[in-house]
């Protein structure tokens, strides 16, 4: 298994191929549909030069203490990354460098994966509750005005994964 640290450089990203296993340590920041499409129209509420974004809807518990909510992460796990496809490419051009989802992402992705020297990761559907084993804290929130499983949570991880390299920036996909 390869070791990554974020944020991601392009030297992390020359080393993958199709079909390299991967763990991410460091900040991890959820993005669903809803969230990429305000990214596009507004900005992105934080740097995402050379971020890793995954596509998760997370079920947060909130609670509340004298210093206001804290949220505790209960599961998160992929969500179905084609409902991206519209969005990804642009969100790439910014600056992410890995974009971890389910199920595979179009033609135009990979393009901005080459284009971006970029890398589309999948982790593994039904496994929430290992993925949250790995997350060692709710680090912020943004854009909770969407919901919680659209807002953009920020998240600090270890050894995050196993994730596959399935679309390298090379071009490579194994969904050919």
């Amino acid at each position: 298994m390869i070791e990554l640290k974020t944020p991601i450089t392009d030297d992390d990203i020359n080393k993958l191929k199709a079909g390299d296993v991967i763990a991410i340590s460091g900040q991890i920041l959820t993005a669903r549909d809803q969230a990429h499409k305000r990214i596009l129209e507004e900005g992105a509420p934080i740097d995402i030069e050379g971020a890793v974004l995954f596509h998760a809807g997370p079920i947060i518990q909130e609670e509340d203490d004298s210093n206001g909510p804290k949220y505790k992460m209960v599961a998160v796990g992929p969500t179905t990354s084609m409902r991206m496809n519209p969005y990804e490419a642009d969100v790439l051009d910014m600056g992410a460098k890995i974009i971890i989802g389910k199920g595979g992402m179009d033609d135009s992705v990979r393009e901005a994966l080459k284009r971006n020297n970029a890398v589309y990761v999948v982790a593994t559907g039904g496994c929430a509750a290992l993925y949250v084993d790995k997350v060692n804290e709710i680090k912020g929130v943004n854009w909770l005005d969407l919901g919680m499983p659209e807002a953009i949570w920020d998240l600090d991880v270890d050894s995050f994964g196993p994730l596959i390299v399935a679309m390298d920036s090379e071009g490579n996909s194994l969904y050919d």
